[in-house]
């Protein structure tokens, strides 16, 4: 190796790079980095449950930015801000996207490596997880019941509420909808919106003439179409990861907090979210 290789493998360190800081540095200020890295607290000393407790931390903070982009895109529609609404679904398809792959790392547990931990969490279960439920009663999958689980915790337990009792960002898409003229029925915008949406055929009917609408504002109708498509998409691919990671880890075990494990999940994968916007397709 000469010295001038040498010289460019090892650059000298930037002056501003090596200055020190009058505590934490301005990254960790602004990250929290350090934070984030005294979560990891395992139980036992299997390999593997460092692997899974970040996995599901990451998972959480998914969580979090998903529901963030959906509420943006919520209160977008209901400005009748089509632009600012598309932007938010596109940056939490991306988001959806990097919280599909964070299974990556325990896809393929297998019994044994999981049973090296299980029993270290007790009752613990991802169904307790509020974020995840934020996002669910987001795409308009509500039930009263799920919240009881919260009300030890009444800042976590009202947050919650407060999504349960608002509108789901599938509501005030179609409330866009009626707006721009499109026949969404009135019993569909009255709805009880703390009811699990349910598909209905007069909506089927909206979509079926925002995808055949020949105009240039029916056309950014359809991309909207495309764009909650993906994300209901998205949304299956990680139910049905879900359902595989824990077949595979567990089989048709009970889960941890008592539910049925593998068949409450298979159910709620079988579940589309924005029905309509599948059924259309038999109608074009």
């Amino acid at each position: 190796m000469t010295d001038r290789t040498s010289a460019l493998a090892e650059p000298a360190a930037d002056e501003t790079l090596t200055r020190p800081f009058h505590g934490p540095s301005p990254y960790d200020d602004y990250v929290h980095a350090s934070v984030l890295n005294s979560l990891q607290q395992p139980l036992t000393e299997a390999a593997d449950e460092m692997g899974f407790l970040v996995t599901t931390q990451v998972m959480e903070l998914w969580f979090t930015l998903v529901a963030h982009e959906w509420q943006t895109a919520r209160t977008a529609f209901a400005k009748d801000d089509l632009d600012a609404a598309l932007d938010a679904l596109t940056r939490s398809a991306r988001a959806l996207t990097a919280l599909n792959a964070s299974w990556k790392p325990i896809a393929a547990l297998t019994p044994a490596q999981f049973n090296g931990f299980r029993a270290a969490f007790g009752r613990a279960s991802g169904f307790q997880s509020a974020m995840y439920r934020h996002m669910e009663f987001l795409l308009g999958q509500k039930n009263a019941g799920l919240l009881n689980g919260h009300r030890g915790d009444p800042a976590v337990h009202e947050a919650l509420a407060e999504t349960y009792r608002a509108t789901s960002l599938y509501d005030e898409v179609l409330r866009f909808l009626h707006r721009q003229g499109l026949p969404v029925p009135e019993h569909v915008l009255e709805r009880d919106v703390t009811a699990p949406y349910a598909a209905d055929p007069a909506v089927v009917e909206v979509w079926r003439r925002v995808y055949e609408g020949p105009c240039p504002e029916q056309r950014r109708l359809t991309a909207l179409a495309e764009s909650l498509t993906d994300i209901a998409e998205l949304v299956a691919r990680w139910r049905f990861d879900h359902v595989m990671v824990v077949r595979r880890a567990m089989g048709a075990k009970p889960g941890s907090a008592g539910s049925s494990g593998l068949a409450w999940l298979e159910r709620r994968a079988s579940r589309p979210v924005f029905p309509e916007l599948w059924e259309v397709r038999g109608e074009l």
